[in-house]
């Protein structure tokens, strides 16, 4: 259903709005030619920053007295930190932001440090706590090395055919389960000089009955304990000494371990304990890396988890010509010179399960060479091929190569790897936070269609199995989850474009149910907003407040499906009617997802480039209409 453009009440104002976000974009672009927003994460960035330096000697006054300022502005009236704005109160994320700021000198009985310790009794204490919390309190003294599950260094050394060798690991795990093998074979501990007994409750962790597979891994967990108290010495060392080489092979030009935060703390802690002093080159670029990675403003210092110029690039470049501005603008040409140098020409992890498949795409972060991803490279491809650059074919031509090289058995396309499927690891006692594996998700699957199908391979059998999946992935109500977005809204706002542009009928029952499933969860403002908890409570599936990204998602979706359809005229409306006086919106909710149900991320730029990309689509829409 299409409305003309004179009968759209809303044309005017989108307009002005369109113009005024796309100034506003066109402004934020670095002379360099890309784009990015700040990655917002949880204050367990923060507090396990300060922690690292603690570990290793090199906390200053200045670092802490500014870490800590942000991580109380981020403390919550009750006394907790969420790890998403409008959150529960997270007992994982309370005790090593507490920790952090006994480490800052903030005094148990102060007011703010009662009602946290507070929480935590009442939540169930360090007792209840993730494992990985657990492991950086044994770091210090404050939890027993002999009650956290054994990751023996051996792991190393299992060929990848064997179950639970590292490639069986999402990368973003396997990256972090290599260091922390080294770790646990250490069992270091750096006393504090202070306790934390006020948030413990003297209960011991338990897990009730366990059967099946959760009791063999208890068992082997029980084994592996054995084992660790008197290993074989010359297999101990051969491990160590492989998992240390690994480590450092994987070191990025940036000095980071794959642009994010979790391996990056741990290959410092483990290359420390091997031997490696502070000024040994690679220990010394891991800790200059981080300055780049740190935000110092009014409000403190706060480390960003990762960071997403490819990404932000890709996006921004899309939205503008959304938004009409010419392919050979200046800004855009300056960000498709940048991203043409961002191309990835080496191998990385991915080639063990696809040994002879050519290197090509792109990565999320500034220097991730040894981990390109299909979502980058989908993204990357649909804004180049947009510029009409002759000197971007070979690029692309070698990333569609590749990416469509990565599709799983079941053609379906995950983040990083191809058939990184085995549940097997889920299982270990060691494994009770984030994803640990990287399945194919409807979201991904859907950029990769588009893109292949942008590129003129809408009938290649590659995008007939990726659609295929697409199809069976559609949940019963009619949406697609969200991998790496919040999360119905932004799945089935990526998936029914790719299915349009694959060549799947409008009238389809596939498109008609995730429109009606948009429509149908439509907010009475006009807007849309899907809450994190719908990870894990299916009542906040589709419900949450409006922001502009999940708005804009929305309208992407019923845009392609439906044209102007009222609930888009309203959706538009919601949008120009929350503008702010800079061009841009207010976005404090995090509507991107890292580990669905535990790490969530606020991407400073989706509340600007989506919203751009949606009214640009809408305007162009009205244009294509019949008189």
């Amino acid at each position: 259903m299409t409305i003309a453009r004179d009968a759209a009440p809303g044309v005017r104002e989108a307009e002005a709005a369109l113009s005024a976000a796309r100034d506003h974009l066109l402004g934020l672009q670095s002379p360099e030619g890309w784009w990015k927003g700040e990655l917002q994460t949880n204050v367990t960035m923060d507090a396990e920053d300060l922690l690292l330096r603690e570990f290793l000697g090199v906390r200053t006054a200045e670092d802490t007295a500014g870490a800590a300022r942000w991580i109380r502005s981020q403390q919550r009236a009750d006394g907790t930190w969420a790890t998403f704005h409008g959150g529960p109160g997270d007992l994982s994320t309370t005790v090593e932001a507490y920790v952090a700021l006994r480490l800052a000198g903030d005094p148990p009985e102060a007011p703010h440090m009662r009602a946290a310790a507070a929480f935590a009794r009442e939540a169930g204490g360090v007792e209840a706590t993730r494992v990985f919390t657990r492991i950086w309190l044994a770091l210090f003294g404050q939890w027993p090395w002999d009650d956290l599950p054994v990751l023996p260094p051996e792991m190393i050394l299992l060929p990848p055919w064997f179950p639970l060798n590292v490639y069986d690991w999402a990368c973003w795990a396997r990256q972090t389960i290599v260091p922390l093998t080294i770790v646990s074979a250490h069992r270091p501990v750096r006393p504090l000089p202070f306790g934390i007994a006020e948030l413990r409750t003297g209960r011991r962790p338990g897990h009730g009955r366990r059967t099946g597979w959760d009791a063999a891994f208890d068992a082997l967990d029980r084994a592996l304990h054995r084992y660790g108290r008197r290993p074989v010495p010359w297999l101990r060392r051969a491990a160590l000494r492989r998992a240390a080489e690994w480590v450092v092979a994987r070191q990025e030009a940036d000095g980071s371990w794959g642009g994010i935060q979790p391996p990056w703390v741990y290959s410092l802690i483990a290359l420390h304990l091997e031997g490696r002093g502070l000024d040994d080159p690679v220990v010394r670029r891991g800790l200059e890396g981080l300055e780049r990675f740190t935000i110092r403003d009014g409000n403190g210092r706060r480390l960003e988890a990762c960071q997403s110029p490819v990404w932000d690039t890709a996006l921004a470049v899309g939205a503008l010509l959304d938004a009409g501005v010419p392919a050979r603008h200046p800004a855009v040409d300056r960000a498709a010179t940048w991203l043409l140098g961002e191309e990835i020409t080496v191998t990385g992890d991915w080639a063990v399960r696809r040994p002879a498949l050519p290197p090509g795409g792109w990565a999320f972060e500034f220097d991730n060479d040894g981990y390109p991803d299909i979502d980058d490279t989908a993204e990357v491809i649909l804004a180049l091929r947009r510029t009409g650059r002759a000197d971007a074919r070979p690029a692309i031509a070698r990333g569609l190569r590749w990416m469509a090289g990565m599709a799983s058995r079941d053609g379906g396309f995950a983040a990083f790897d191809a058939d990184n499927t085995r549940a097997l690891c889920t299982r270990l006692p060691f494994c009770d936070f984030g994803a640990v594996i990287d399945p194919p998700s409807a979201d991904v699957t859907a950029h990769v269609v588009e893109a292949l199908a942008a590129e003129g391979h809408a009938r290649s059998p590659v995008v007939r199995r990726a659609v295929l999946w697409l199809l069976r992935a559609q949940e019963p109500d009619g949406s697609w989850f969200g991998r790496w977005g919040a999360n119905h809204v932004y799945g089935t706002g990526a998936v029914l474009p790719a299915l349009l542009a694959a060549g799947v009928r409008p009238g389809a029952a596939c498109v008609r149910r995730g429109a009606a499933w948009l429509r149908a969860h439509q907010n009475p403002d006009g807007g849309w907003g899907e809450d994190l908890r719908s990870y894990r409570d299916p009542r906040w599936i589709g419900q949450g407040a409006s922001t502009a990204s999940q708005t804009a998602w929305a309208l992407i979706g019923l845009l392609a499906a439906d044209g102007r359809s009222p609930a888009v005229e309203r959706g538009v409306r919601w949008l120009t009617g929350h503008q702010r006086p800079d061009g841009t919106w207010d976005e404090p909710h995090f509507t991107g997802t890292g580990f669905p149900g535990d790490f969530y991320i606020n991407y400073h730029l989706y509340r600007l480039v989506f919203p751009v990309g949606a009214l640009g689509r809408y305007l162009r829409a009205g244009e294509d209409a019949p008189p």
